[in-house]
């Protein structure tokens, strides 16, 4: 069988040159990502490990999670991966009540502790969903910054969510 672009010798030393070629961009992109990007990457506040650095900066708030209307638990160990690392937000306690350390402020948002969470967050509608500090609507949605002391309210609407049973006028279904 002749393979595409093999049968004529001028030809298959340009598809064999255009082959090493794709293959060293590969090889080259892979190496920068593994030795440069990871590496800056590990030392953002949202991805690194707390356990071996100085903390000047703490603060501890308080979250609750609302889908669809039904009050979600965030559970105790939230930040607390395999092998022993701790990220820079953290639960210890399933009460809501979340701690956040750095080296200094690093300008924590209530996103960077959805992501931490895993909260799946691509799966709600955005246009129904808000977040509240304090009992306040935050203009900023999730890019609502984290301060000490404060209290966060997130109400999601999940994009599969029937509002029409909200609306229904039957008994309600326990």
């Amino acid at each position: 069988m002749k393979w595409p672009g093999m049968g004529d010798p001028y030809k298959r030393s340009k598809t064999l040159r255009f082959l090493v070629l794709s293959a060293c961009v590969g090889a080259v992109a892979v190496l920068i990502t593994v030795l440069v990007v990871n590496p800056l990457i590990g030392e953002q506040p949202r991805n690194a490990c707390i356990n071996d650095i100085a903390k000047n900066w703490k603060i501890s708030f308080t979250v609750e999670l609302y889908v669809d209307n039904k009050k979600a638990d965030i559970p105790a160990n939230v930040g607390f991966m395999e092998g022993g690392c701790q990220r820079a937000i953290y639960t210890l306690s399933d009460d809501g009540t979340v701690y956040a350390e750095w080296k200094e402020d690093p300008n924590f948002e209530i996103g960077h502790f959805l992501w931490i969470f895993k909260f799946p967050l691509r799966d709600m509608d955005e246009t129904k969903s808000a977040i509240y500090v304090n009992d306040r609507l935050s203009e900023n949605f999730i890019s609502t910054p984290l301060q000490d002391g404060y209290h966060y309210k997130a109400m999601f609407t999940s994009k599969a969510y029937d509002e029409s049973k909200d609306k229904d006028f039957l008994p309600p279904q326990n």
